[in-house]
C-alpha cells in the first residue's frame, strides 16, 4: 500500500507544510513506503492549468504518476481569503484522473478560526469529479498551533495522528478488498 503526503504551499515558511511533515512521519511508521511530495520543491515548478499545453509540462507527468500510484493521499493546504490555496486546486486540475477512487485526507493551516469550512470545496471536487473517498475527519489548524517551525499544539498533533491513522486504515481496507483500488 503506497501512501502519499502532498504539501501544496509554495510559501517557504508554510505552516501547512509543517502539518504535512508531521503526518508524513506518522504514516511512515505504519507504512514505510509512504512518500512526501512538496510542490515547493518541484523543479521545474508546476505551471498554472490552462486546459491546453500545461498538461504536457515536464513536472506534471511525474506528479501525476505519484498520485496515481498511491492508494491514499493526505493533502496539506494553506487557507487564504477563506478558501483553500489555489495551488491545491491547480494540482487537482493538472493531474485530473490520477485522483480517481483515491482515499484522501485533508489538513489545512489558516491564520484564524473563521475559515474552517475552506477545505470543503476541495473535498467536494475530489468526491464529485473523481469519486474519491474523503476522510470526514479533516484537520484545521490556526496560527496558534505552531511555534518555532513546528506543530506545538497537542490537540492538533493528536488530530493529525488520527487523520493519518484513518487514512492508512481506510486505504488498506479498500485496497485489500476484492474490487477495491
Amino acid at each position: 500500500m503506497a501512501l502519499l503526503v502532498i504539501s501544496t504551499s509554495l510559501d517557504p515558511s508554510s505552516r501547512s507544510r509543517l502539518l504535512a511533515r508531521h503526518a508524513h512521519e506518522r504514516l511512515r511508521r505504519a507504512s514505510p513506503g509512504t512518500a512526501m511530495l512538496d510542490l515547493a520543491e518541484c523543479d521545474p515548478p508546476l505551471p498554472m492549468c490552462d486546459a491546453t499545453s500545461a498538461y504536457e509540462h515536464p513536472s506534471v507527468a511525474g506528479v501525476k504518476r505519484q498520485i496515481a500510484g498511491a492508494s491514499g493521499v493526505l493533502l496539506a493546504l494553506p487557507v487564504y481569503n477563506f478558501a483553500a490555496g489555489a495551488t491545491a486546486k491547480n494540482l487537482i486540475e493538472l493531474t485530473g484522473d490520477a485522483w480517481e477512487g483515491k482515499v484522501v485526507g485533508i489538513a489545512a493551516a489558516a491564520g484564524g478560526p473563521n475559515a474552517f469550512m475552506a477545505p470543503m470545496s476541495i473535498a467536494m471536487c475530489l468526491m464529485l469529479d473523481f469519486r474519491c473517498i474523503v476522510i470526514p475527519r479533516f484537520v484545521y489548524a490556526t496560527s496558534e498551533a505552531f511555534d518555532a517551525g513546528a506543530v506545538t499544539d497537542d490537540d492538533v498533533r493528536r488530530r493529525l495522528d488520527q487523520l493519518a491513522d484513518e487514512l492508512a486504515r481506510v486505504s488498506a481496507a479498500i485496497n485489500h478488498h476484492p474490487g477495491g483500488g
